[in-house]
């Protein structure tokens, strides 16, 4: 048979009242109950928020929303819907200096969230991954100075503005 005790915790109310605002706390005079009695708990989580995927699996590539960048001696714009993304690929740089560079933009303004420095002939292959916001009004772009810089990559949206994952159907 299952024991049952109560709890006077000041503390463990105030962390009730911290996790369950909407729950108001338990009031003045109500005392916590503690049972030895084992209740299993089903966390009903994914599916009460409309989903049954894992996270994970959520943010896989599709062929439905990969949007693939070839981008060299040239300034393209690669994302430019509100939301959160992925952007990975491989910088290139062959020969002669210049820069590669990976930028935000509200139209006004640019800052620059990675950027590759070619210095001479050495061939350099290096891989980029990044995830990044966009707010309304923002772009992302990435800008190669010569033909001897390339960008090759795709971005792929993980979640929209409120950071609702983006399924892969």
């Amino acid at each position: 048979m299952a024991q049952e005790f109560q709890i006077n915790s000041s503390a463990i109310e105030s962390k009730i009242n911290q996790l369950l605002p909407s729950q108001g706390g338990f009031g003045a005079g109500v005392d916590f109950s503690a049972s030895t009695m084992v209740i299993p708990i089903v966390d009903l989580t994914e599916t009460a928020e409309g989903s049954n995927v894992r996270s994970d699996l959520q943010t896989a590539l599709s062929f439905k929303n990969t949007t693939t960048f070839n981008v060299s001696n040239t300034t393209t714009t690669i994302i430019s819907t509100t939301g959160y993304y992925r952007v990975f690929g491989i910088a290139t740089m062959f020969g002669s200096s210049g820069n590669l560079s990976f930028n935000i933009t509200d139209g006004a303004s640019i800052k620059t969230i990675s950027q590759y420095l070619a210095t001479g002939s050495v061939l350099e292959n290096i891989p980029f991954d990044f995830v990044i916001f966009c707010d309304a009004g923002v772009s992302v772009n990435i800008s190669a100075s010569s033909t001897s810089l390339r960008a090759v990559g795709c971005s792929r949206q993980i979640a929209d503005i409120n950071g609702n994952l983006i399924d892969t159907k």
